[in-house]
């Protein structure tokens, strides 16, 4: 699958519609009981980016971007401005003694949902110890297109993070509509975007 690691335009992804997605199955008895089957143990986030009145510097830009992407074939990253940020230091998960894996946690009464950070923002990856609360700012990096962090040597803990965070997607059309509505100004009236699992 290919992916390129460029994020879609910030100021056109403010205001997109959408959030995360579920796909379960609902068999209904003729009594009316349920039974519910989750067919995703993770959420696939989906979008609408759709504006009107943009400039044609942000229609160029736009138009370069999805040229670029080549409609549905490859994938970007972009910026889900309702959540973006682990932004409370939480535990990573452990792949090695000397790799971890960033992730957020959701939490809403007794259940709780590990996300896998797979896209961090460069220059936003913050580590702390999690028995003292020190950061720690050496002695480790982390790859921005798959968000494991690796240490030089194994610390013996179990390192915190947070983060600001981007979304593996893709365009979800293989055509772009732009309606010019004044020599100055012009609008799209949808630009589906998905998720993608990376």
């Amino acid at each position: 699958m290919a992916f390129d690691e460029v994020q879609f335009p910030v100021a056109i992804s403010l205001g997109a519609e959408g959030g995360p997605q579920f796909s379960t199955i609902v068999i209904t008895t003729d009594s009316g009981d349920e039974q519910r089957i989750a067919q995703w143990s993770q959420a696939r986030r989906r979008w609408n980016v759709a504006h009107a009145l943009k400039t044609p510097a942000q229609r160029d830009e736009l138009i370069a971007f999805f040229v670029a992407r080549q409609g549905r074939a490859r994938g970007f990253r972009f910026k889900d401005w309702a959540d973006y940020q682990v932004a409370t230091a939480t535990a990573t998960a452990v792949l090695t003694t000397t790799t971890f894996q960033l992730q957020k946690i959701y939490t809403s009464g007794a259940v709780t949902h590990t996300r896998t950070i797979a896209k961090p923002v460069s220059g936003t990856v913050r580590l702390w110890h999690p028995s003292t609360g020190v950061e720690i700012t050496t002695g480790w990096s982390v790859a921005t297109a798959t968000g494991i962090v690796t240490f030089g040597s194994p610390p013996g803990y179990t390192p915190n993070a947070t983060c600001d965070f981007d979304v593996p997607v893709r365009f979800d059309t293989d055509a772009l509509a732009w309606r010019q509505d004044d020599p100055n100004v012009g609008a799209w009236e949808s630009i589906p975007i998905v998720e993608v699992r990376v």
